[in-house]
């Protein structure tokens, strides 16, 4: 008896094990075939707008970037010209450092989300083009970046945000996930997006941090899926994403006789943030770059290990206003002019800033008048309320 109950309960053993692989197998050739299977065979060659490639160093780099005038090769030109600009929200909750992808940014706009802690949004272009970018932790939406969004007329990745229409909980001045579909922004929610093109790693740091500080998306995933919808360099009706847009002026480095002797400034949004939160930018002059400090300590790319620098650093003043609701949502008016800072080759510059239209380019002045030229290299915009003491 014992026999026959042991042959018996090895048949139904040898039948569950083949039923239990027959659906493995079946599961992941139906995700396999739509595009969705858990990993890419390595070192196959993608096609479209997502291509990626090894950057030949000995190739010119004659090519201008149009959003920070750098120069690049013609092989990464021939990629970034298929697509369209890529704007990313990235947090700087003390939790989520060190942040992945800020230093492929052609240019990187910070400002305060709520609580005194900043948010930042990087824009990817030309940087991205020769090879794709790990994003994280990727956040919500917040109403005063859209403005900036539309001047690039880009592709916008977020984890949802502050508002829809129909959200009484929410004053319209910040409902910015209504403004993304009234004003027909290129809207890359992750709510709308799944594994892997966006997936939340709770891996990512060497320690546990909470579900929000924990989401991943990856810039060529997300080409691909633009290009699905139709999002290209062109849009769906053939528009090209560049027909309106305005370059900034760019110029090569100060020769180092006319560079600054010494440069480093900070400064913290809000007073009593400054021990994770306050920022310093010290100019190396031996490079000419400003390299970043965040909380006191340098910061830091996850994926390069190296720290963050700019080669431009723009300090915009803006009206703040609020909290307006009780989500603590805040405003600031980055439409229309005010004043702010150019460091760059070791100086200081007066500017007046300039932005007529939510959709117009901001562009930045001097005293006199005269637009400013910006070094070629990643530009970081500096959006701090009116009032905020700079420290030099």
């Amino acid at each position: 008896m014992k026999k026959q109950q042991y042959l018996v309960m090895s048949i139904v053993g040898l039948a569950l094990y083949l039923i239990a692989t027959g659906l493995s197998f079946g599961v992941f050739s139906v995700l396999a075939s739509r595009g969705q299977a858990p990993t890419e065979v390595k070192g196959t060659a993608q096609k479209g707008p997502q291509d990626h490639f090894t950057v030949d160093p000995s190739l010119p780099k004659s090519e201008l970037c149009p959003t920070n005038g750098v120069y690049f090769t013609k092989p990464e030109r021939e990629t970034w010209e298929k697509r369209r600009p890529l704007a990313v929200m990235i947090e700087n909750h003390a939790e989520s450092r060190p942040q992945s992808g800020l230093s492929s940014a052609d240019v990187v706009y910070e400002t305060i989300a709520e609580g005194g802690i900043s948010r930042f949004m990087g824009v990817f272009y030309c940087g991205a083009a020769a090879a794709p970018v790990t994003l994280a932790p990727v956040r919500s939406a917040r109403i005063y970046f859209l403005p900036w969004v539309l001047e690039y007329d880009a592709l916008y990745n977020h984890v949802g945000g502050a508002g829809r229409c129909e959200d009484p909980t929410v004053d319209d001045r910040a409902k910015a996930l209504c403004q993304i579909e009234n004003w027909k922004v290129k809207d890359m929610d992750q709510f709308g997006i799944s594994f892997p093109t966006c997936y939340r790693n709770y891996d990512r740091l060497d320690h546990p941090v909470a579900t929000e500080h924990t989401m991943v998306c990856f810039t060529d995933k997300l080409y691909k899926l633009a290009a699905e919808r139709g999002w290209t360099n062109v849009d769906t009706k053939g528009m090209s994403w560049d027909k309106s847009f305005e370059q900034w002026k760019f110029k090569d480095d100060a020769k180092e006789g006319e560079r600054g002797a010494s440069f480093s400034a900070s400064f913290v949004a809000w007073k009593g943030y400054e021990k994770e939160y306050g920022v310093r930018w010290d100019w190396d002059a031996t490079t000419n770059t400003y390299k970043r400090f965040n909380g006191g300590v340098a910061h830091t790319d996850l994926e390069t290990k190296q720290q963050l620098t700019a080669k431009v650093i723009i300090i915009q003043f803006a009206k703040e206003t609020g909290p307006v609701d009780e989500h603590m949502h805040l405003l600031y008016e980055n439409v229309g002019s005010g004043t702010g800072f150019v460091w760059q080759d070791g100086k200081e510059t007066l500017i007046t800033w300039k932005k007529p239209t939510r959709n117009a380019r901001m562009k930045f002045y001097d005293a006199g008048g005269k637009e400013v030229s910006l070094n070629r290299g990643q530009i970081w915009i500096e959006m701090l309320p009116i009032g905020t003491p700079i420290k030099k």
